[in-house]
């Protein structure tokens, strides 16, 4: 079975979330072939998650079935689910008990807090390596969606179990959304060991998330730069979290002063701190900072993950071997998705990629072979771990004020939105606050004459990143 899931005994338990439900490996062995049975054959539907059990054995039992999920935030806005819904047409969707009025859909059936809704579209033919889907943006919607397959859960699973070394007796505390790549991984990997995944919704500043993790002796914990930050803010450093042996960073760079801190406590007490890059587009991880080289090279991604290969090119394509070389990175491994869907004749489509991607992250590496980002050539950002399209985050905009002349730049610290009208600034910062669900503070909006473009209209992005 994948993932090892047929390994481990009926009463292990594979998840724990802090309202006391649990789910035991058998228990999820027996959704995944009671969800043969509630849905036609290989069905795509909407899993509108939240973090809790209920999340896990729906998201993880259709996996394992067949069907196909297209793993959703269940407090997405409105709007940018019915876009999603427009275009993907979904035979089913799977939603929390508590938010089943919005929806006028059948009822099939109510598991573990979540109930199965039939919308009434026909079932619509998919790829058969498709595993499941996941946004590109999880706060924008975005249409475009990563096309994963079941090779990509299975290398998730062995690549990232490896370099952590996990075991049946990790406990990790799962802060991070089922919907977001790194948190998925998360459950894939730490299944692929028979461990028991603490997973929460709680905010970290609530004293029962700290309960919580003590009270369930969690292991490891996993986290994005703002974790980080909170925790620092937090006097984490004062706790006594004897069981916590192990702290891992994603979802963007980390300040280095910040960074350095994290490493230099975790070398001091015993335990480790393991820094990590990836994309969805390669099923979460796709190198590590071994916590021999935490300190020592803080600020690098490390080197592949086991069973992948890094790599730099020119601007002509060809392969760099020298260090201190800046090139575009390049990932290697079974891990890599098969492409993008836009709309739904694209869930259809085979694998694209064949194992190698270009990850438009411009690095060099150094004579150890440990990888360094320098920058970014796609447009999106890592707006607190949370990645965010900067041509949706526009569309956003001008759909709300079509009129209005706007342009969208920043790094993984804010974003800066530029404007030619000063009396909206106040307005476009709060749409994007509410749509993104992300802190005011990600946000800089300025004022300009004019956004530049080109004669034929498309705007010179890299003159406002002078301004």
């Amino acid at each position: 079975m994948m993932l090892n899931l047929d390994k481990w005994t009926e009463d292990s338990v594979a998840a724990i979330d802090s309202l006391s439900n649990q789910l035991t490996y058998g228990e999820l062995r027996h959704f995944a072939e009671e969800t043969e049975k509630l849905m036609l054959k290989r069905s795509l539907f909407f899993m509108l998650v939240e973090n809790n059990v209920g999340g896990i054995a729906w998201t993880m039992g259709n996996i394992i079935s067949g069907n196909v999920p297209l793993i959703l935030n269940a407090h997405l806005d409105l709007g940018l689910y019915d876009s999603l819904y427009e275009i993907y047409q979904p035979p089913y969707v799977c939603v929390p008990i508590a938010m089943v009025d919005r929806f006028p859909y059948e009822t099939v059936c109510t598991y573990y807090g979540y109930t199965l809704l039939k919308t009434g579209n026909k079932p619509c033919p998919m790829h058969k390596d498709l595993s499941h889907l996941l946004p590109t943006s999880g706060s924008t919607g975005s249409p475009k969606l990563v096309r994963h397959m079941y090779d990509n859960v299975e290398a998730a699973g062995l690549n990232i179990s490896t370099f952590f070394e996990l075991t049946e007796k990790d406990r990790p505390l799962m802060v991070l959304p089922l919907y977001y790549t790194m948190g998925l991984s998360m459950v894939f990997s730490h299944f692929y060991v028979g461990a028991t995944v603490l997973i929460t919704n709680l905010n970290m500043t609530d004293r029962n998330f700290w309960k919580f993790l003590k009270e369930e002796h969690a292991t490891s914990f996993t986290g994005v730069p703002y974790s980080y930050e909170i925790l620092n803010l937090m006097r984490f450093f004062r706790m006594d979290l004897p069981d916590l042996a192990l702290l891992t960073q994603g979802g963007g760079r980390m300040p280095k002063e910040l960074n350095l801190k994290f490493a230099e406590f975790c070398k001091e007490h015993g335990k480790k701190w393991i820094a990590t890059y990836g994309q969805s587009e390669c099923t979460a991880r796709m190198a590590w900072l071994p916590a021999k080289w935490a300190v020592e090279k803080v600020g690098s991604i490390g080197r592949a993950v086991p069973n992948g290969e890094l790599s730099l090119i020119d601007s002509d394509g060809n392969p760099i071997t020298a260090p201190n070389t800046e090139g575009e990175m390049c990932y290697r491994g079974k891990n890599v998705t098969m492409g993008y869907a836009r709309k739904k004749e694209d869930l259809l489509l085979g694998d694209e990629r064949h194992g190698f991607i270009r990850t438009g992250d411009m690095a060099y590496f150094d004579e150890d072979g440990c990888y360094y980002i320098v920058g970014r050539m796609g447009r999106f950002l890592k707006l607190f771990g949370m990645r965010v399209g900067l041509d949706e985050c526009e569309r956003i905009i001008k759909g709300k004020y079509p009129n209005l002349e706007c342009a969208c730049v920043g790094t993984d610290e804010k974003m800066l939105v530029y404007l030619t009208d000063e009396n909206y600034k106040v307005q476009v910062k709060d749409e994007l606050v509410t749509r993104l669900k992300l802190v005011a503070s990600s946000f800089e909006v300025r004022i300009i004459s004019e956004i530049p473009k080109t004669e034929a209209g498309k705007i010179l992005y890299a003159k406002l990143d002078d301004k």
